[in-house]
């Protein structure tokens, strides 16, 4: 997709792509017949340049053909570079601007609430998204109001743009800045289905899980790579990927 677009953030998609396998693999109540249902599951994907893996994920799952794909980042498509919900089953809210899918995901987990729904709201951030201050903000007020049935997904790849997370602005000790905010906190391998899947586990607080990925992850020459953030793969690169995913498959 990215390499047909001419398209960036194929690093960004590869550390997500296990995230949003997981979420969207029956773990939770959302599929394409309940998609508009006011009592489903909503899955949020707040770092929207990842858009590519979401569409893929989604396109597997049946929430639109596979065809559409080949549209992804043309002109007149209706797959956008950045997350884009108009017309889409699964996709819950347009993003790319950071900082905005957690608040989204708090007034939609408090509306759950208030109407006495078990659903939950899950919102996949990246680490990088945690410079914003609406991050934070609706951190604080997910505790005030108790919200248990939401999770944070922290894509914990620890690249941004244009350099590592902790040269841009440090993180760390990042697990112990959600607890302050009393958050239930989880660090896993955040390419581990299993491990993805046992951390969704319902707690008494909102729920903090931080996935310890690789930008690039599957691919040597794109891992842990600030380069992958905006470039797209080459004819030879392309084929250089395809080969190492098939082979790691096999």
């Amino acid at each position: 997709m990215t390499h047909a677009a001419g398209a960036s953030h194929v690093g960004s998609a590869l550390s997500v792509v296990d995230i949003l396998s997981v979420l969207y693999s029956g773990i939770l109540n959302i599929e394409p017949d309940n998609a508009a249902s006011i009592a489903r599951d909503s899955v949020i994907l707040s770092k929207g340049h990842s858009a590519a893996a979401l569409y893929a994920v989604l396109a597997i799952q049946d929430f639109f053909p596979v065809s559409l794909l080949e549209t992804y980042y043309q002109d007149g498509g209706v797959l956008g570079g950045h997350v884009t919900h108009e017309g889409k089953r699964g996709v819950e809210l347009s993003t790319g601007s950071l900082g905005h899918g957690l608040p989204y995901g708090v007034g939609i987990a408090l509306s759950h609430k208030l109407a006495e729904r078990n659903s939950r709201t899950v919102i996949v951030i990246s680490d990088g998204e945690c410079n914003e201050g609406t991050t934070w903000e609706s951190a604080l007020l997910a505790q005030q109001f108790q919200l248990n049935r939401l999770c944070v997904i922290i894509d914990r790849n620890r690249i941004q743009s244009l350099a590592p997370t902790e040269v841009t602005m440090a993180l760390e000790p990042f697990a112990e800045k959600w607890k302050a905010f009393n958050w239930e906190v989880r660090t896993i391998n955040g390419h581990s289905h299993q491990e993805l899947t046992a951390a969704l586990a319902l707690g008494e607080k909102p729920l903090c899980i931080i996935a310890e990925t690789k930008k690039g992850n599957g691919v040597s020459f794109m891992e842990n790579s600030v380069l992958w953030h905006y470039r797209p793969p080459n004819d030879q690169e392309l084929l250089a990927a395809l080969a190492e995913i098939e082979s790691s498959d096999s």
